[in-house]
């Protein structure tokens, strides 16, 4: 069963419905039994790194994720705000700590400095160098972005980047662990499959 981790923060419905389009069977949970039990997990989020992070501690989240991630190697695949909380660090709301599963900081987006409004929000090409999870994804296909911070590795993992005023991170792969800083569920056709692809073990 893939569990959707739902921290009530952002529109997680609009997760389960793409899910529930393309045939996949899950559940919405924000308790840690259901972490320890998942065959995949999918972890969206729209919000604040520091509110998000602070919500995981109080219900013990925080703890059952590593477990399930890092231990048994439970494949998990983060959106936005989601892939944003598998780094060491995030500024948002103030420095905080993360789930520290990829070493990364996660800061304001550089585009800012160049004189890009902020939150960076539309279409924008993806470069992901034919990764698998992207198979049937034509190398520079456009996924929906909304955000104002980016992930920025400290480590040697695989990535995918877009460019708005500066060339940014907007995909990681570490393991079983993976990343989307563009929204899935919001994607349309492109969005749809590659969400599929990691139900189906293309990754």
């Amino acid at each position: 069963m893939i569990t959707v981790i739902d921290l009530k923060i952002g529109n997680i419905n609009s997760v389960s419905r793409a899910l529930k389009y393309i045939g996949i069977e899950h559940i919405l949970s924000s308790n840690p039994v259901d972490i320890d039990k998942a065959e995949k997990l999918i972890f969206p989020g729209v919000g604040s790194f520091a509110e998000a992070m602070k919500r995981m501690r109080n219900q013990g989240l925080d703890s059952a994720l590593k477990q399930a991630v890092l231990s048994r190697k439970v494949p998990i695949l983060g959106i936005c705000l989601g892939m944003q909380l598998f780094a060491s660090i995030g500024e948002e709301g103030g420095k905080t700590e993360g789930l520290d599963f990829i070493k990364a900081r996660v800061a304001y987006h550089r585009a800012s400095g160049l004189g890009f409004r902020l939150p960076h929000i539309g279409w924008n090409e993806v470069e992901h160098n034919d990764l698998e999870i992207f198979d049937s994804v034509p190398e520079k296909s456009c996924f929906y972005f909304v955000h104002s911070y980016e992930f920025i590795p400290e480590e040697q993992i695989e990535t995918g980047h877009t460019n708005y005023g500066v060339d940014f991170v907007s995909f990681v792969k570490k393991n079983n662990i993976i990343g989307t800083q563009f929204h899935l569920e919001k994607s349309q056709g492109v969005g749809l499959k590659v969400l599929s692809n990691f139900c189906e073990d293309k990754f």
